[in-house]
């Protein structure tokens, strides 16, 4: 959905420079028919009806054409001829807005951008390998080298960082498509965040309620083996607010001791109470009494 409504936004914005509009239609007319075709053929009616525009004195001679859909390729086909001027592979732009200008014709014609579940995806998909290493020439050119790879016997040139898919949107002005993207990636950060703070707060509840499951094992054998009574007060009131409260964390246990204590000597009574059933089990009797 993002490359066709980057697409038609593109389509829409035609040029003013007269060098421009060439290097626009020649583009497209190289990256629309592989640089070999005498036709120019796309999916996207606002493409077709762009391409049309700026054949300028050669419209009449070149009408747009309707293709049915069929059963293999349900979209519409929009087809027009290719005057004789645009044939062939030009000359390499001279001027930096020239080569932009191809480079978006190129997006036009056989690039497609995506913000999928796996992240974010530019690239294009050129008739042929020569005319994949012009594209990749042009992109250096503008400061964005991609990388390419191969799919079905054709060089597929493109980019997977966020940055420079955004840089190269930019530099062909498909704004809406960079402020879609922006939104898309301020939504995941923010998922993304959640997350991490719902999964943080989920390991945090799990760690205390272990923690405390192993507390009261070990009040729970003090109580049968030694007797709560014979313990400190310290100590005593701390285990017996453990049993009672037992999915309190340190700090609310804390604030339930009379004096109210800090967390750090709740961990340490709670402490005390372990090794105390520690020297228990190992038959060496109660450890000094604790504070």
């Amino acid at each position: 959905m993002i490359s066709a409504d980057t697409k038609d936004a593109l389509a829409r914005d035609v040029p003013e420079a007269a060098h421009c509009r060439a290097a626009l239609a020649a583009g497209l007319a190289l990256y629309g028919t592989g640089g070999v075709r005498s036709e120019f053929v796309t999916h996207r009616n606002a493409i077709a009806r762009l391409f049309w525009t700026l054949l300028d004195d050669d419209r009449k001679a070149h009408p747009i054409a309707t293709r049915t859909p069929t059963r293999l390729q349900r979209l519409p086909t929009f087809a027009i001829g290719v005057p004789d001027r645009l044939r062939g592979v030009p000359p390499k732009p001279a001027h930096r807005c020239d080569r932009l200008m191809e480079i978006r014709a190129a997006f036009l014609a056989c690039g497609s951008v995506a913000a999928g579940g796996h992240g974010y995806h530019l690239e294009f998909v050129a008739a042929r390998d020569e005319l994949a290493q012009r594209l990749t020439w042009m992109l250096r050119s503008a400061g964005l080298a991609p990388k390419t790879t191969r799919r079905k016997g054709r060089t597929v040139v493109y980019y997977k960082d966020f940055d420079a898919i955004v840089e190269l949107l930019t530099l062909v002005g498909a704004f809406s498509a960079v402020l879609h993207l922006e939104d898309v990636r301020a939504l995941r950060e923010t998922k993304n965040r959640i997350h991490r703070l719902v999964n943080t707060e989920a390991a945090n509840l799990e760690r205390t309620a272990a923690a405390a499951a192993a507390q009261r094992s070990v009040i729970a054998y003090l109580e049968n083996a030694y007797g709560l009574a014979k313990l400190s007060p310290a100590l005593r009131e701390i285990a017996q607010l453990r049993l009672l409260h037992p999915d309190e964390s340190l700090a609310e246990l804390g604030n339930r001791c009379n004096p109210p204590i800090a967390k750090p000597t709740v961990s340490s009574r709670l402490s005390a109470l372990a090794r105390l059933a520690d020297r228990l089990r190992d038959g060496k009797g109660p450890a000094t009494r604790a504070r």
